[in-house]
């Protein structure tokens, strides 16, 4: 297969194993012993597209993946699309429930499992009518149960299919953080797409670059800094199977000295405060830091630059645009604000009515680039509100500065307004969390004894904080008044041990509001 050809193995993969890449590590394990070499890749997701061949998974048949970030991940993944066949990474952590209403909605033919999530699928696949294979990536077998690694090694290496770039390539399925996930699907050309613009003009990837997204794949962020960034340049990807905490973040920067990490604000919250503690310390020397999933709070990017010496490029992405395409630059960064577009992208700011907003308005982000999703799978009247022609519905309000600047605002859903005026739930979290005694805040809209909509703030303290007396909700109230405007500090505040959050870091504000 030549580096022409439109499917995105050939230049993620292919490309590099014949040539001086080929020994060179792609994926190393941070809990574990292996390594996955390029040249070792290529190998192995070429058995994997025999392997599918093998067992009758026809060309445009869905596979869920419910995989850990282990070196398999990768296999499988450019092995299903060497055979035109669409993988579908699933989010580790979600129900069973969720879980069955996903494989039934996409009709996957086979599961790919690893050991530790097989009982949560377990009593679900036998009700599942279009399910007829279930591959375990581990060690782990039963009946009804396909050994994964016999498997591939009985798999004789096959040819990848030549494809058209604009051949839906892999499914990924909203994160969840409004409500019930959606399929999103992408195509081929998608990959290279992020790759050339973000990947190379904003994020400067390296070939000597050692790469730790604590993102996980399943997830567009996470794909994108642990694949096809490193990927794209023969750059080295460190996997880590578990959740990440701050501990084993920092481990794994101290260990592996990566040059490059990508976090999200709730983790870097954390891992700060850690810092700030003088528990632990940054030891290696990191090059570029990232974060997305939701907007990083100003004070946390100072307290991080502090510790780690290098500055967050705290960017705007979604599944449906598959990575970030709104950020800051390095050398420009600008703590609070979500910087300008990426090159290649095209940024609008719209009001209720499709008109552009001016400067300090607040106003719906919408975005044009070449890595859009093709649609909402099965969900016609979603695909038909967020893909408007080569422009794409964030669902994101922003406020645009004078310098061009984009500051977040919240989700269109989470606005709401207090005395006729717009208050934004990310600026009052914001001035929560610069109160020495809070690590984390979420604000949605309540409504008082007159039926008004009014701030409402659930906080988690940080250990050092002190006992939550009848003194904090005042200490709060005239911080945020000091901080943002007197009519947005929070009437009432709640204490939670932590916040309902996705997976991918993103709070859930909409369980909150129920």
């Amino acid at each position: 297969m030549s580096d022409s050809d439109g499917n995105a193995a050939a230049f993620f993969v292919d490309r590099h194993a014949g040539g001086p890449l080929h020994d060179k590590p792609a994926f190393i394990e941070a809990d574990g012993a292996r390594q996955l070499t390029y040249g070792d890749l290529a190998r192995e997701s070429d058995r994997m597209a025999a392997l599918f061949e093998r067992h009758g998974i026809a060309r445009e048949s869905r596979v869920v993946m419910l995989a850990l970030d282990r070196i398999e991940f990768p296999i499988v993944f450019w092995g299903a699309l060497k055979a035109g066949i669409i993988p579908v990474p699933l989010n580790t952590l979600l129900s069973a429930e969720i879980y069955e209403a996903i494989l039934r909605d996409s009709r996957a033919a086979a599961v790919l499992v690893s050991k530790e999530l097989l009982p949560v699928l377990a009593p679900i696949a036998p009700g599942l009518p279009d399910l007829k294979k279930v591959f375990v990536l581990d060690d782990a077998a039963g009946p009804g149960l396909i050994p994964f690694a016999e498997e591939l090694a009985r798999s004789e290496p096959r040819q990848a299919l030549s494809v058209a770039p604009d051949e839906c390539a892999f499914w990924l399925y909203s994160s969840g953080s409004t409500g019930r996930p959606k399929g999103v699907r992408h195509l081929h050309g998608s990959l290279k797409s992020t790759a050339d613009t973000y990947g190379a003009q904003v994020l400067g990837i390296e070939a000597d670059d050692v790469v730790y997204s604590a993102a996980k794949m399943f997830f567009a962020y996470g794909l994108g800094n642990s694949m096809t960034f490193p990927q794209s340049v023969g750059a080295t990807t460190v996997l880590y199977s578990a959740r990440p905490t701050p501990a084993s973040a920092l481990d794994i920067l101290n260990r592996f000295r990566p040059t490059v990490f990508c976090g999200v604000p709730t983790l870097y919250a954390a891992m700060a405060a850690e810092l700030d503690s003088g528990r632990a310390k940054i030891e290696g020397s990191l090059r570029r830091c990232i974060s997305a999933g939701e907007a990083l709070p100003a004070d946390v990017g100072r307290r991080w630059e502090r510790h780690a010496r290098c500055e967050i490029l705290d960017g705007v992405g979604s599944t449906e645009m598959l990575h970030i395409f709104l950020s800051n630059r390095s050398g420009e960064v600008e703590y609070g604000a979500s910087g300008v577009g990426v090159p290649g992208y095209e940024i609008r700011l719209v009001d209720e009515a499709g008109r552009e907003v001016g400067e300090g308005e607040v106003g719906e982000l919408l975005v044009k680039g070449e890595s859009a999703a093709a649609d909402y799978w099965n969900q016609r009247e979603r695909s038909r509100a967020t893909f408007e022609g080569q422009w794409t519905r964030t669902g994101d309000k922003y406020e645009r500065k004078a310098n061009g600047r984009l500051v977040y605002c919240g989700r269109t859903d989470d606005m709401f307004k207090v005395g006729g005026i717009w208050v934004s739930p990310f600026e009052v979290e914001q001035a929560l969390i610069s109160h020495p005694a809070i690590l984390e805040a979420a604000v949605v809209a309540a409504r008082d004894e007159s039926g008004l909509e009014k701030p409402k703030a659930f906080v988690v303290l940080k250990p050092d904080a002190g006992p939550d007396g009848a003194g904090l909700l005042e200490a709060l109230q005239e911080h945020v008044k000091a901080r943002v405007g007197k009519w947005k500090y929070p009437r009432w505040v709640e204490v939670m041990d932590e916040l309902p959050k996705t997976a991918t870091g993103k709070i859930q504000r909409f369980k909150l509001r129920d």
